[in-house]
């Protein structure tokens, strides 16, 4: 189990997109996620009217390292870390702060 999932809301901590939120679109070899609107790239494309795909610059989503986000806790309003807890016989994710179980 890894500490941050698909469908978390996570913080950026470094980087150019510090401070932004999102949600985590993909996770990649858990050490990359692909977060909504965080990392940002310009990419040229060729049109290719066969498959209906029009040129120009498109933006595409770049994965961004799992050590520069964080989840973001929303009873404390802030980044948070989170821990690994055994309730009824389950392993969940919880919130260093203040031990509460992550959502999702």
């Amino acid at each position: 189990m890894d500490k941050i999932q698909k469908n978390d809301d996570v913080i950026v901590l470094t980087g150019k997109d510090k401070g932004r939120r999102g949600v985590v679109r993909q996770c990649i070899d858990s050490k990359y996620v692909v977060v909504d609107g965080v990392n940002v790239a310009k990419k040229a494309t060729k049109p290719n009217p066969a498959n209906g795909i029009t040129g120009g610059i498109i933006d595409k989503l770049m994965p961004i390292h799992v050590s520069n986000v964080a989840l973001f806790n929303v009873a404390a309003g802030k980044a948070d870390r989170v821990g690994f807890k055994d309730v009824d016989g389950k392993k969940v994710r919880v919130f260093k702060s203040n031990g509460e179980v992550v959502k999702g």
